[in-house]
This record gives structure tokens, C-alpha cells and sequence, in this order.
């Protein structure tokens, strides 16, 4: 089974370094390499944690990448400056999408200086992924994150692709009634594990509860062409994410789900 990773990061901040240790992995090109062809994985979207230079998006040829407006360098005082540059990544293949971290930034996602990015999504046929539901750091407001936020930018933008990273969890229930009611909206199941999972069994046991909701709302959802895997590399083990992923989508839609959604949705050509 061919697999895509449809949401992880690549940097060398030396917080991810710690966080891969912890994971099982090591924190470089030639182990996320061997890593990802070791578990079938074919592909990568990055979602940028850098600056806008065009310079620091140069990515192997198993990786594309959303441009992130970061909170280390989104400026709202300075809105056409970044757009402009923002052009230039989508101009590029490789670039597949922008990634909005409204959490960490303290913006809702359909206030209106966002709209030049938007026009660009829409001009370049190219999805918003958008940080939703639980952040990483404490000074970050779950407000603007709630994935109940994206229900108005998806109104508002009806041809812009959104994609709810991580699914609004640990928001399930208002997540799955944003997808279930805008089309335009997909989710990716990343970030939902964290560091290395030793016993499966006693994993499973102690996360039932928690398992059983979220395989019965997607269940309820019943949409398996709009959720894609992820794994916020490095934030988890790529080998049992895959466990974990294959435990909560029916057998007859993994393919959907690994490879075909992403695949479609990111417009990534992958064979």
C-alpha cells in the first residue's frame, strides 16, 4: 500500500530534535528518507515553519510544502509584502498550498485581511490548510483554533480548498459538523499521537474511550474521501501512526485515506 503523508514538519530547530529522539526517529533528511521508505511512504507535504524567503523552501524530491505564515513571521501590519511573496512559493510545483496557524497568531481564519491570500488559493487552484483544535504552546488562544472558525471562511470562500489539520481534535463533534456541512472542506487525522508507543495493547486499552468517539464520528461523518493521513513527523512514531490510523478507518477505505485523498485534494501527481 502506497502511503502519503499529507501533513509533517522539516526543520532544524532544535526543539524538533528533542521531539524526534522522543519518537522513535532522528531529526534529518537521510533518516525521514529511510523512515518513509521503510513504512511505504511515498510522499510528504511539509507545512512551513520558516521564513517567506523563497530560498528556505527547497525541499527533496519526496516532499512538497504548503508555505506556513508562522507565528515567528506573519506581520498583519505588512499584509502585501508577505502576499507578494506568497505568490512566488505558489507559483512554484513543489509548493502545494498555504498553512494558516490562527491559534498561535491570534486571527480568526475568515477575518478580511486574509482575503488577498484566499484569492490566491482561489487563482492558483491550491488548498488553505489550517492549524485547528488543540496548540503546542500555552500563550496560543483556543478561540481562534476551534475548528468551528473555519465554518465561516468556508462559507465565505466556497471555491477556496480547506483543510482542518488535525480535525479540530480534541473539538470531534464540532469538527465533523463543519466538514459534514461545507464540501470544500477536507481534514488531515495528523498530530493526534505524540512520541513512541511501546505496548499497542495497553495503548489501546487506556485510549478506548477516546478511540471509540472518534471512530464513531467519522463513522457518522462517512466521508472517507475528505480525510487524509498525517503524522506531524516529528512529533510521532511514522510506524505507529500507521497502526493507530489503520485501527480507526474501515479496511475499504485506507486507500482512499493513505494515498488517493491527499494525492487529489494537494494536486500532487503521484503515481
Amino acid at each position: 500500500m502506497k502511503i502519503i503523508d499529507a501533513h509533517f514538519h522539516f526543520c532544524d530547530w532544535e526543539k524538533f530534535n528533542e521531539i524526534a529522539v522522543a519518537a522513535g526517529h532522528i531529526n534529518s533528511e537521510k533518516h525521514l528518507r529511510q523512515a518513509y521508505a521503510d513504512n511505504g511512504i511515498v510522499h510528504g507535504i511539509v507545512m512551513g515553519n520558516k521564513t517567506l524567503s523563497l530560498s528556505d523552501h527547497i525541499y527533496p524530491n519526496f516532499m512538497s510544502y504548503c508555505i506556513g505564515l508562522d507565528s515567528t513571521i506573519f506581520n498583519t501590519k505588512d499584509i502585501a509584502y508577505q502576499v507578494a511573496l506568497v505568490e512566488e512559493h505558489l507559483k512554484r510545483k513543489t509548493c502545494v498550498g498555504i498553512k494558516l496557524y490562527p491559534g498561535y497568531n491570534h486571527f480568526y481564519v475568515y477575518e478580511d485581511f486574509l482575503h488577498p491570500f484566499y484569492e490566491l488559493a482561489r487563482k492558483y487552484s491550491k488548498p488553505v490548510a489550517v492549524h485547528t483544535g488543540l496548540t503546542a504552546t500555552s500563550d496560543a488562544l483556543l478561540k481562534y483554533s476551534h475548528p468551528l472558525t473555519l465554518d465561516e471562511a468556508a462559507v465565505k470562500y466556497p471555491d477556496v480548498q480547506f483543510v482542518m489539520c488535525h480535525m479540530g481534535n480534541p473539538f470531534l463533534q464540532d469538527a465533523v459538523t463543519v466538514l459534514e456541512k461545507n464540501s470544500n472542506v477536507a481534514a488531515d487525522l495528523s498530530g493526534l499521537l505524540e512520541g513512541k508507543i511501546h505496548d499497542f495493547s495497553a495503548f489501546f486499552q487506556k485510549k478506548h474511550g477516546y478511540l471509540q468517539m472518534l471512530d464513531n464520528w467519522l463513522a457518522y461523518l462517512d466521508c472517507y474521501d475528505r480525510i487524509m493521513f498525517g503524522t506531524d513527523w516529528p512529533l510521532a512514531n511514522l510506524g505507529d501512526y500507521i497502526i493507530f490510523t489503520k485501527n480507526i478507518i474501515p479496511k475499504e477505505y485506507w486507500d482512499n485515506v493513505f494515498f488517493k485523498n491527499a494525492n487529489t485534494i494537494y494536486k500532487l501527481g503521484c503515481k
